[in-house]
């Protein structure tokens, strides 16, 4: 199915604790991104990077096993997982017994694949390296103490412009305040996001009213990274762009999508203090 509206989000649903993979709910890229004129040639390269701080399964003898995990799915995949089903397909293996931790990643790994139709990357993190897990932020200029007066609240990429300059700066900006709403429920997705450019100079107080405009905006966290990264392209022509944002968790799964249109390498996945 491609329809959103048809998946378990928002719905009462039972959770089942033996393992299912039909409960992976996968829709399309392709319709939001043609809404965004992007072609079937992407502009960018990149990968979704999700992180479960909630999965457990048992052993052969029914003990509780936990673990963190790391999945990464390519943004050249043509699905995306629909974040409520990923949710209750980790859940069904509460009661499922397995031989080993990798034998859970291999289920994870066809499962997925399977359900994005590319290869995914998972990582199971285990009790004895949790002390070793990263806390940090993103790193460059901060504009969010730009004194600014704002009144949109719906994605403007109008409001994007470049100052001129006779020569392109290399730059990294960062914000805390991109806020979107789930495309389905309406519920309020809290995230920060870093902008990478080479290019003539991004007006700050411009992108800065940008992103806020997201605020009352309804779309999944992939869409919303990958309409960022049109409007600038658009408006500003940069160079190089990439555009990376780190989501606050939702029923113990964060989404963080990174977008670049030039090689370099994939950003560190340290756990944001909000996340």
């Amino acid at each position: 199915m491609s329809n959103e509206h048809h998946s378990p989000l928002g719905k009462a649903v039972s959770y089942k604790a033996e393992y299912d993979p039909s409960l992976l709910f996968a829709i399309p890229r392709s319709g939001k991104r043609d809404e965004i004129g992007i072609g079937a040639t992407l502009p960018f390269m990149g990968v979704d990077i999700w992180n479960a701080y909630e999965l457990s399964w048992l052993n052969m003898r029914g003990k509780p096993q936990i673990a963190l995990a790391v999945f990464e799915i390519p943004a050249s995949s043509p699905n995306i997982i629909e974040s409520k089903s990923f949710k209750l397909y980790l859940n069904s293996f509460n009661q499922t017994r397995l031989a080993s931790a990798e034998a859970l990643a291999e289920l994870l790994r066809h499962d997925l694949g399977d359900a994005v139709g590319a290869t995914v990357r998972v990582e199971l993190i285990e009790p004895e390296a949790f002390d070793r897990q990263r806390l940090g932020e993103l790193d460059g200029y901060c504009i969010d103490n730009l004194d600014i007066e704002v009144g949109s609240y719906t994605p403007q990429p109008g409001l994007l412009h470049c100052d001129e300059a006779d020569s392109p700066v290399d730059e990294v900006l960062t914000s805390s305040l991109l806020k979107s709403n789930c495309l389905v429920t309406g519920q309020p997705d809290w995230a920060s996001v870093q902008i990478r450019y080479v290019g003539q100079p991004i007006n700050r107080e411009s992108l800065l009213k940008y992103l806020i405009s997201f605020r009352n905006h309804n779309e999944f966290h992939e869409q919303c990274v990958e309409r960022i990264f049109v409007d600038i392209q658009r408006a500003c022509a940069p160079l190089k762009l990439s555009v990376y944002a780190r989501y606050t968790r939702r029923g113990g799964l964060d989404i963080n999508p990174y977008r670049s249109n030039f090689n370099a390498p994939q950003p560190s996945n340290a756990r944001t203090a909000r996340q």
